[in-house]
C-alpha cells in the first residue's frame, strides 16, 4: 500500500521516535553487540537453533604430500668444494680423480646443476639422469650405494 506520508515524518518532533523509553535504542547493546557478538555467550540459544555448524572444527584435510624426499646437493657445489673436502678429510685422492662419498656429507641425492671441471667419482644412494650423464662425460663415475 502506499502512503502519502512515511510514519517517520509523524515522528519527528517527538524525543524518542518511536523507541519507546529514550534509553532504549542508544548503542548497539540494545541489539546485544554488532554482527555476530556474543555468539558464545548471550547468543548462544540463537546459534543452536539456527546456526549450530558455527563452532567447531568440520571435514578432514588430507596431508599433503612431500615435495622432495631426499637431501640433495648439486654437481656444482661438489666441484667447487672438492679440494676443500680432501683437506677435510671428507673426500680421497686418487691420482687425478677426486672420491667424494655425499653420504658423508649428509646428501641422499645428487642433481646435474652447474659444470663439472675436473673428473670426480662421487658415490651416492641416488643421482639424477642429468647428473649422472654430466660426471660420465667428464671422465668420473657414478657408483650408486
Amino acid at each position: 500500500m502506499i502512503r502519502k506520508t512515511r510514519k517517520i515524518r509523524k515522528l519527528r518532533g517527538s524525543r524518542s521516535i518511536g523507541g519507546g523509553c529514550t534509553k532504549k535504542r542508544r548503542g548497539a547493546g540494545h541489539r546485544g553487540g554488532r554482527g555476530k557478538a556474543g555468539g558464545h555467550k548471550h547468543m548462544w540459544t540463537w546459534v543452536v537453533k539456527f546456526d549450530p555448524d558455527r563452532y567447531g572444527k568440520h571435514g578432514f584435510k588430507r596431508p599433503q604430500k612431500t615435495i622432495n624426499r631426499f637431501r640433495t646437493v648439486n654437481l656444482d657445489y661438489l666441484d667447487d668444494n672438492a679440494e676443500k673436502l680432501v683437506e677435510r678429510e671428507l673426500a680421497q685422492k686418487e691420482g687425478d680423480t677426486i672420491i667424494i662419498d655425499v653420504t658423508q656429507l649428509g646428501y641422499d641425492k645428487v642433481l646435474g646443476k652447474g659444470k663439472l671441471s675436473r673428473s670426480l667419482t662421487i658415490k651416492a644412494p641416488h643421482f639424477s639422469a642429468s647428473a649422472a650423464r654430466k660426471i660420465e662425460d667428464n671422465g668420473g663415475e657414478a657408483i650408486n650405494l
